[in-house]
């Protein structure tokens, strides 16, 4: 009933939701080493609590398969959960997108009426002005084939009971066959249904996105100002601005505290994705602009901090290269930015640990020649001073190992 292209945070998490609502659901993937992990019964990333679900379904109402015309054809919605990168200028890659809605055209064979929804995050008016336009441009009018989006607001580390928990669900179509049709599927959930425009759909995302990246963009501006001003206690200063009232019961606070900067997969690229399209349709954000400038400048300026007072031969530790706790993933993470701030100063000597994403960072990272060690005292007997980079609940410990240096770039000692 349901097929859905690409497996990876989002496209499993949405494989498994449909699934546990009692859908037929048939999953793709062009990733043969996904693929073969997940027919195992394992999860090729790591998320608390999913891997129970997929052995509860995998079999039984939840197929891997690569037989895309046999999943097309028993499947009456369509999911695009694929990679929408973001290229040197910034403007979301839509090739994986494309090559997988070819795919979908390809297969079909009869007169049943299907929704093609994409869950990946795509600029707004893409679906407007690119996919539907393409769609009928295959011969498919709007009584064989409706064309929606349903952005994600998954957070990794979260992303089972962000789906089975939302907050909303967001339909962006432009028929009402189609809007009838994803409002039965998702009406089980019992959860608030938005069904709005397609550009709108599209457009809540970035919208919600690019907030939280302009307060961590923020959060670590006024870091960077209370470092330069000196004598202020910047944790302090921050924990008690979340005792205003008007943060009570917000779940906000998180991104209102400086760090690193913003990584992973989903704000740098939509962040940028987002400036690119404005600018195209020319009005450039200078906001949008200046969080980006100052979460590229972020890794520089924490180099700094590190390699005070040290000599070129000192040795450096980085505690943490996961682009957050409780998560293997690495993409665009602060660690691998600092790390290559540290070596272009001339700074080679430098121990790493992170508890669950080094063999991750290995392989995402070959050109970044450090020690791994395999736990953060190790680390921290190897160097002369120690950085945490990532916020791992172990690494508040680190201080009691000894009187070296601690460079505390997560501000939660």
């Amino acid at each position: 009933m349901v097929t859905v292209f690409g497996l990876g945070f989002v496209g499993l998490t949405t494989a498994l939701g449909f699934a546990h609502l009692g859908y037929e659901v048939y999953g793709l993937d062009v990733d043969e080493e996904r693929k073969k992990t997940l027919r195992n019964g394992k999860l090729p990333f790591m998320e608390p609590g999913m891997e129970e679900v997929l052995n509860k379904h995998l079999g039984n109402n939840f197929h891997i398969t690569d037989d895309v015309d046999y999943a097309v054809a028993n499947s009456e919605y369509i999911y695009y959960c694929v990679g929408t990168p973001y290229g040197k200028d910034g403007s979301a890659d839509l090739t994986y997108l494309f090559g997988a809605i070819d795919e979908t055209l390809a297969s079909i064979n009869d007169g049943k009426f299907r929704v093609l929804v994409t869950k990946s995050t795509i600029p707004p008016s893409t679906t407007a002005e690119k996919i539907e336009p393409y769609v009928r441009s295959k011969g498919y009018d709007v009584d064989h084939i409706g064309v929606a989006n349903n952005p994600e607001f998954l957070r990794e580390g979260h992303c089972w009971d962000d789906f089975t928990g939302a907050d909303r669900i967001v339909l962006g179509c432009s028929d009402d066959r189609s809007r009838k049709m994803l409002t039965v599927l998702y009406e089980p959930m019992n959860i608030p249904i938005k069904c709005v425009t397609q550009s709108t759909g599209e457009f809540i995302k970035y919208l919600s996105n690019t907030l939280l990246a302009t307060m961590i963009s923020y959060s670590n501006e006024m870091a960077q100002v209370a470092d330069t001003i000196g004598g202020i206690d910047v944790a302090d200063a921050f924990r008690i601005l979340h005792m205003d009232k008007r943060w009570d019961g917000c779940n906000m606070t998180s991104y209102v505290y400086p760090g690193c900067g913003y990584g992973g997969y989903c704000l740098p690229k939509d962040t940028c994705a987002l400036y690119s399209q404005s600018c195209a349709k020319g009005y450039e954000p200078l906001i949008l602009k200046n969080v980006i400038d100052v979460n590229n400048n972020r890794a520089a300026d924490i180099a700094k901090i590190i390699i005070r007072g040290l000599d070129k031969d000192a040795a450096i530790g980085i505690l943490g290269l996961s682009f957050k706790p409780d998560s293997d993933d690495v993409r665009d993470t602060a660690a691998a930015r600092i790390i290559r701030e540290l070596t272009g100063l001339g700074y080679n000597t430098i121990y790493a640990y992170d508890p669950e994403a080094m063999s991750e960072f290995k392989k995402r990272y070959p050109d970044i020649m450090i020690n791994f060690l395999d736990s953060a005292r190790a680390v921290y007997d190897k160097c002369d001073v120690a950085a945490i980079v990532t916020a791992w609940e172990e690494f508040r410990k680190v201080p009691s190992y000894g009187n070296k240096k601690i460079i505390d770039c997560r501000y939660m000692l």
